[in-house]
Parts: C-alpha cells; structure tokens; sequence
C-alpha cells in the first residue's frame, strides 16, 4: 500500500533520500540507453483485436475511440489470479446486477484483461462470460505478459462505457465504494452519467479511490526498512510527477470515456508506476483529478516483490520525469473521427 505523507519524520526522510539518490546515480549510466523509445506506439496482436462469446464465437472488441454504447466498462488486469479473482468478480457482479434490477437502464461490462497469465485465470475468466453472457463479461487474452499498466491500458482502449473504472482483480478495495467515486465524479461534471449518458461527452475528469487515510495503520505494521522504501518512493513521486494526489496507486480508478482517450493513448509505462504517469499525464491536460477514500484490506498473493519492485518503480519515475523534460515524451492531444 503506496500514499504519500505530507510530514515526514527526519530521520527517516534523510535515510529515504539518501538511499533515493543512490539508486538514481546507480542507474544515470543506464539513463540514455532506457530512453531509446520516444513513440508513444499501442502494439496490439491481431488475436488480441477479439474476444469469444457465450456461443463460442469470434467476435471483435469496439475501440474507446468509437462512441460510448453503454454507462460504464469495469476493467479487469488479471496475472496469475485464478485463486482471487473469482470472489472479486462475485462482489462486482452483485452490485452491478442488483443495480441494473433496481435501474432497468443502466448498462455495464466487465472486461477481464488475461495478461499472459501461466495458471487457470483465462478458465475462470471464461466461466463467467459463459455464464453471464459476453454483453456483461468479456475477456481480452493478452498473447504475453505486458504487466499492469500494459493490460489495464489494452482493457480500457476495448471499453464501450461512457465511464471506465478499473479495479484490481484481488478484490482489495470495496466494490460497493464505486459509489463514492460516481458521486465526486458527478461533481466534476454536474451530470448523472447513468440517467444522461449522452451529456457526458467531451467532459473529463478523473477520480481516484485511496488508501491515504489508512497511513498511520500501515507504518504500525510495517518494518522499519519497508517504512523507509514506502516514504522514499512517495517523495520520489511528489519530486518528479505528482503532487497532488496523496495514493496514487489505489487500484481503484474512475475516468470519463474522454479523459481515458487523452490519457491510455498517450501512456508509454506498462510496468507498476503507470499510474504515476496516467497522473501526470491527466495534469499536463489540465484534467480534473480528485481523491476520494476506500476500504481497503490487504489480499494474500500481491504480486510485488518487496525492495525490487520499489527499486523498479522508483527507476520508473525518474524516467518518467526525465523523458519528458528532454522532449523524448510528449502528450498529444487526440481527436475522435466523426462517424
């Protein structure tokens, strides 16, 4: 669990930066060969452009540039996730459903993003679209691994809703707290996305569900050494990307369909820190972006390897930072074609 605290404890900020700037001039040699890369290019298999339905038929996923056919796409990165993800596509299936029986015209999918899993994900994925039918439940199997950011951002450029969220598959965060991000969302832009889909249309916002009030329980239960790489990487990130955000990493994101084209189409990280970047991305637009608490409950099997992914990441924000103030990464505003 990531956030940013906005006191630090001397000691512990002084270790942070120190052992920050280490990895940073560790890694400087590295620097120029990592940004070889300067096209924000979507690589995309053919087999990836489809998905097969409850007849076991082929059929071809829309484009998030295309209109909006439905209220909201839930997005679903899956590696590795036949255990946990059956209780959290249950919880999300539940909510959904009893809201479509009390709001006969509300419309939704889940897309399960299969990101190259090696256990039995794509079997459970697939149970669900037999059972609930491919209108409600698809699944987007990705050839190889791309990591979270990668199958969250080939998720979302297959999506139909006029707002997209996408949750972790651990089922961490409370599904039922949608609730709370649709409200602030609302706020952003003063229409009911459900009762007047079509009124959303160009507005942009974003909406982040966090973890930032639950601070102060997690250092409790951390190490010493674990509360140092958490507060040094949530000062890497308020140095280099963002500042206004206290969790970016909430797995737990609401956007509308326009700020999802601005941002997933000009995002480059697959790996971890993609959030910082969508961030950072959505501010070099000037799209409103908020924060709005969650539950939360830490789910066995995280997929983060603690030290190395930290190390990762906090490589992965430098770079970010650094490719765009060189000029090797830019944002493009994105033009939707009239049909």
């Amino acid at each position: 669990m990531f956030f940013f605290s906005d006191v630090f404890e001397p000691s512990v900020f002084l270790f942070s930066l120190a052992a920050i700037i280490v990895v940073i001039v560790l890694c400087v040699p590295f620097v120029m060969l990592l940004t070889a890369s300067p096209l924000c290019e979507i690589i995309r298999y053919n087999e990836e452009e489809h998905f097969i339905d409850e007849n076991a038929t082929l059929q071809t996923f829309p484009s998030l540039m295309e209109h909006s056919q439905i209220n909201l796409s839930v997005i679903v990165p899956a590696y590795n996730e036949e255990v946990r993800l059956e209780p959290m596509l249950d919880e999300a299936l539940d909510f959904l459903l009893e809201r479509q029986r009390n709001i006969p015209r509300f419309t939704f999918e889940i897309v399960i993003v299969n990101d190259g899993s090696k256990d039995g994900t794509a079997k459970v994925a697939a149970k669900y679209t037999k059972s609930y039918g491919s209108d409600k439940v698809r699944v987007l199997n990705l050839i190889r691994n791309r990591g979270k950011g990668g199958a969250v951002r080939l998720g979302v450029l297959s999506a139909r809703g006029s707002v997209i969220l996408f949750a972790d598959a651990d089922g961490a965060t409370k599904f039922s707290d949608i609730v709370k991000l649709e409200n602030e969302l609302r706020s952003h832009i003063q229409v009911d996305y459900i009762v007047e889909p079509d009124k959303v249309g160009k507005s942009v916002a974003i909406v982040c569900g966090s973890r930032a009030h639950l601070e102060q329980e997690a250092v409790a239960n951390r190490s010493f050494f674990r509360t140092i790489l958490m507060y040094g990487f949530h000062f890497l990130v308020w140095l280099f990307t963002v500042r206004t955000i206290k969790d970016t990493q909430c797995g737990f994101k609401m956007f509308t369909r326009e700020a999802a084209v601005q941002c997933f189409h000009n995002l480059h990280v697959e790996r971890w820190a993609f959030d910082v970047e969508l961030l950072y991305v959505a501010n070099r637009f000037s799209i409103p972006v908020s924060e709005v608490a969650v539950n939360w409950q830490e789910i066995e099997g995280s997929k983060i390897v603690p030290v190395f992914s930290w190390l990762q990441m906090a490589l992965d924000l430098f770079l970010i930072w650094f490719r765009y103030f060189i000029g090797a990464w830019d944002v493009t505003l994105v033009h939707k074609k009239n049909k």
